[in-house]
Formats: C-alpha cells, sequence, structure tokens
C-alpha cells in the first residue's frame, strides 16, 4: 500500500534556504528576522524587487524641501476655511461626513459654487441625486456659475474620464458609498468597494495636486460607513452635525494633516441654502428680561467660547418618582448636580419634577455647565433671577466645591468682552458661597398673592 508523501514546505529562508511548512518571524537556520518568505509554485520564494525613483521622486534632506509650492486655497466659505486651517491644500484629500439631511450636499455645493465665483474649475460628480434635482438646489441657493461643472455617475472609470476631460481644480464626490469600481467584485458600498474607491481618488490627488472632498455617511452610532481603513486614507476627517429639528449646524474637523482639530464652524440653515454664523454669540441667549431659573454658562467650542444660557423649571410633584427631563445637557450630571444642590447647599430637589434646557438647541455637556445649572435650578425654587451681567463657569464635585475647568482664562476674556461683570467660577471655592454671591446681587421674585419687599428675597 502506498503511502501518502508529506506535502512540500510552503517557506522558505531567503538567506540561507531554510525551509518550513508554517510562516515565522525568525529564521530557524540562520537566526534572522523576516527573512522567511512565502514559496510560489517555482520553487522561489515570493519577493519585490528593487525599483530605481523617478528624478522628481528623488529622496532629499528635509531641509531641502518646501511648503511653497502648496500654498492653501480659499474654498469661499470663511467657517469652513476655519475648520481645515486656513484654506483647503493642494492635493488634499477631505473626509466629510454627517447624517443623513443634516446638509453636507448643500454645504459642499455653496463651497463648490464659491470656488467657481474665484475663477477655479470645480467637478462636482454626484452619484446620489440626478443633475435636475442638483440643479434646482442650486437655483434656490444662488450657486450657479459657468465654472461649476456636474455629472451624476456612479461608475469611478467614468467620473476618471470627466477629470481628465474638464481639468477641475476641485473635485467632490458625492458621496464614496455609492460609487463603485469595475475592478472590484461586488456592490457599491461594500467595504472593498469603498476602499478601492477612496484609495483611487486620493492617488490621483496627489498624483495631480488636485484637492478631492468626498462625502461619507455615517451608520446609527455616528461612526463613518465602510471601513475604519478610509479615516487613515484621507487627509481631513470633517464631521457635520446639528439637529435637524433646528437650524444651526456645526462642522468639527476629527482629523487634520494641515491644522488643528479643534476648530469650529458654525452655520445655520435657512431657506435660501446654507449661512455662516461667524459670531453665534447671540444664538444660545433668551432675548427678555432675566427670569427666576436661568443662568448663563461660557462653553467651549473648540477655540471658540460661546455663552450658553441654561434654562431650569421646578413643579411641585406628589409621584413617587418626580420627573428629570433634560434637553441639550447630560442627564447624569444634572442628577448629579441635583444631589449635590440637596445635600450640600439644602435645597430641596427630592419632591420636584425638574425640567432643564438650553437656549437655541446647543448641546452643552461639559462639565464646565454643572455651576451654571445649580444656580439655574437653584434660581428656579427660590424666585430668584439672576442678573444677566453674571455668567458662571464651574466644575461641581461631590463635595460640593468648585473645580477649576479647562480654557478658564479665555472663557473669562469672552465673558467680559460680551458685557458680563461678574464670573463665578473656582474662585467662589464652593456651591454654597457661589449661591450666596448670586442672592448678593440678584433680586427675588414675588411670590404669588403677596408684594414684592426688600427683605422678601429668599435665602438661596
Amino acid at each position: 500500500m502506498a503511502t501518502r508523501r508529506p506535502a512540500p514546505p510552503a517557506f522558505v529562508c531567503t538567506e540561507c534556504g531554510w525551509t518550513t511548512a508554517k510562516w515565522v518571524g525568525r529564521c530557524g537556520e540562520c537566526q534572522q528576522w523576516g527573512t522567511v518568505q512565502e514559496k510560489v509554485s517555482s520553487g522561489f520564494a515570493r519577493q519585490t524587487d528593487a525599483v530605481a525613483p523617478a528624478a522628481h521622486r528623488t529622496a532629499r534632506p528635509i531641509t531641502q524641501i518646501t511648503t511653497a509650492d502648496a500654498p492653501r486655497r480659499t474654498s469661499g466659505v470663511g467657517e469652513f476655511d476655519r475648520v481645515l486651517g486656513g484654506g483647503i491644500v493642494p492635493g488634499a484629500a477631505i473626509l466629510l461626513s454627517g447624517e443623513p439631511g443634516v446638509g453636507k450636499s448643500t454645504l459642499l455645493l455653496e463651497v463648490a459654487a464659491a470656488t467657481a465665483r474665484a475663477g477655479r474649475r470645480v467637478l462636482y460628480a454626484s452619484a446620489e441625486e440626478s443633475p435636475a434635482q442638483v440643479r434646482l438646489r442650486a437655483e434656490r441657493t444662488g450657486a450657479l456659475h459657468d465654472e461649476l461643472f456636474l455629472a451624476s455617475e456612479t461608475d469611478l472609470a467614468t467620473i476618471l474620464g470627466h477629470i481628465d476631460e474638464v481639468k477641475p481644480e476641485l473635485v467632490i464626490v458625492d458621496s464614496v458609498q455609492t460609487v463603485a469600481s469595475g475592478l472590484i467584485d461586488g456592490a457599491a458600498g461594500q467595504p472593498s468597494q469603498v476602499r478601492e474607491v477612496a484609495a483611487t481618488l486620493i492617488r490621483v490627488a496627489k498624483d495631480r495636486g488636485l484637492p478631492v472632498i468626498i462625502v461619507g455617511h455615517v451608520t446609527k452610532d455616528g461612526q463613518v460607513a465602510g471601513p475604519r481603513v478610509l479615516e487613515h486614507l484621507v487627509d481631513v476627517v470633517c464631521h457635520f452635525e446639528g439637529d435637524r429639528q433646528t437650524a444651526l449646524r456645526f462642522i468639527r474637523a476629527l482629523k487634520n494633516r494641515f491644522g488643528p482639530t479643534d476648530e469650529v464652524g458654525c452655520f445655520e440653515m435657512t431657506g435660501a441654502g446654507i449661512a455662516e454664523v461667524p459670531d453665534p454669540s447671540g444664538l444660545f441667549l433668551s432675548q427678555g428680561a432675566a427670569e427666576p431659573g436661568t443662568c448663563v454658562a461660557i462653553a467651549m467650542e473648540g477655540r471658540r467660547a460661546l455663552p450658553v444660557e441654561v434654562q431650569a423649571l421646578t413643579i411641585a410633584s406628589n409621584a413617587p418618582n418626580p420627573r428629570r427631563v433634560v434637553h441639550g445637557l447630560d442627564s447624569s450630571r444634572v442628577a448629579m448636580v441635583l444631589a449635590i444642590l440637596e445635600r450640600r447647599a439644602g435645597i430641596e430637589t427630592s419632591k420636584l419634577d425638574v425640567y432643564v434646557s438650553t437656549v437655541g438647541g446647543v448641546r452643552f455637556t461639559e462639565p464646565a455647565a454643572d455651576l451654571a445649572i445649580a444656580i439655574a435650578v437653584a434660581g428656579s425654587i427660590r424666585h430668584v433671577s439672576v442678573p444677566r451681567t453674571i455668567a458662571a463657569v464651574g466644575e461641581l464635585s461631590l463635595a460640593g466645591e468648585i473645580r477649576p475647568v479647562t480654557q478658564s482664562a479665555q472663557r473669562r476674556s469672552e465673558a467680559a468682552r460680551l458685557g458680563y461683570q461678574q464670573v463665578l467660577d473656582d474662585r467662589s471655592k464652593n456651591l454654597r458661597t457661589a449661591l450666596g454671591d448670586v442672592r448678593s446681587h440678584a433680586k427675588s421674585e414675588p411670590r404669588e398673592g403677596s408684594r414684592r419687599r426688600e427683605d422678601d428675597i429668599p435665602p438661596f
């Protein structure tokens, strides 16, 4: 009976010829690392031959390399340039993500129109909408220009053909999940297709010095759809966010090889398209007189310090579990602040329905909002109005202490610029002292059925 011959070794050392049936990092004969390679049918190890680089790609000392040949170009939208670090760098690959319907296509159409008005040709490749649909939106937003070229294509090779024909100075692809390459099997949107399409567009951008903006979808948890390697391939990752129930939109840089990642651009959706908001300081404040249960905090959005008004409303409740309704703030931190108020400041909150919200739909989830939440809730319970000249910034510890927050000097400087005469922060040491400082400057509201008297100010 014939015996089965063992399978030949599948790996060989390129230095000494030692063979093995499985790959190992170190050769078992010469003990060198990284020399064991896979064998091919010819019996020789698979390896890559060296290729001499082209003359313009020769390695040079880093001191001889300048950035004068890659100046930034403005996109025509100041808030977008702020996030990018001053403008678009030639050859940059920019990924813009955001939830469906938040306004990504509207923003990029405005960027395309502004670039075209500056005399630079733009190719807008829409793989999700027909040319007629894009034209209707362009008419509504005033984005019509002869230097803005539009193509509705889902095939990568055809888009590359449009680039060769139009010769644009900016390419926008909307979106990468709906474009497919004929070299890869599978439908558009699959990880292999997304990777191939993005890699090809990035290679074209680098070879020609052509900036490319790619739109990417997001999943339910807010992550960029498709392979995570897509975020590593591009130079800039921007996220466009906002509540579709409000007009306010923010764009943030999650990754930027050419600038900072802590800048934020602010926009407002209008009937005529998207509008920049260079100074959003008045968007998150109420316009009426000071009322009990309100307090202004200074929030940091990137490098911007923005005043945000926190409003609180408390109502007596007979339910065993009073309601806690929170909008725009961290609900867990609000619950913690209510416990600190009752335990450390003697203000009972456990028998009240508490409603806490921000003005303007902005989300303010950083710990710096703790002190403003506490003052707003205490003012609602004690019927005390906090003057418009007072702002509060501080994190509360469980012991009732006020802890310092990041960029406190910039917050105080912005508060002074906006006319706030006093900023309550960690210099007040603890919550009781801060409430006392508020009471010394505040006015009480007369309770129902009684007249207001100067000595009728309830204790904070």
